[in-house]
């Protein structure tokens, strides 16, 4: 798996967020760590929502990365994002689930939480244009 995500990780952008993974079980999570520079409302404070959706965003390119192997990093096509809840000034955390996957474009939804993962500060449905490998 771990090669695999090696392209999506290597983004400037995605190293500039500090977006990392944890591939332990069957399960892939996504943890943003949080930084000052994510806050975007310092009266609350709240991290800003443009990151949270870039962080689910980078999740569901690294579950459909993870779930297959691509010839190309997977493109958005359309993206949802539903902010439920302030995102405290502490690390978030993601998985996908991928919801369809044909040969040509996947649906992909993902869930974000800090403290429990039963209370959602966002989710995300998304469709992607994905090219397999081979």
């Amino acid at each position: 798996m771990e090669d695999r995500l090696a392209p999506l990780f290597a983004s400037p952008y995605v190293k500039r967020l500090g977006v990392r993974y944890d591939g332990h079980g069957d399960e892939l999570t996504c943890i943003l760590p949080y930084a000052d520079t994510l806050v975007g409302n310092p009266l609350i404070p709240a991290l800003h929502g443009g990151a949270i959706g870039a962080f689910m965003e980078i999740t569901a390119s690294a579950g459909l990365m993870a779930a297959s192997e691509l010839a190309a990093l997977p493109k958005p096509i359309d993206v949802a994002v539903d902010y439920l809840r302030p995102a405290r000034p502490q690390d978030v955390y993601a998985r996908a689930a991928i919801t369809r996957q044909g040969s040509r474009v996947a649906n992909v939804r993902v869930e974000a939480w800090q403290d429990r993962r039963g209370a959602p500060i966002a989710t995300l449905h998304g469709h992607f244009l994905v090219k397999p490998a081979g």
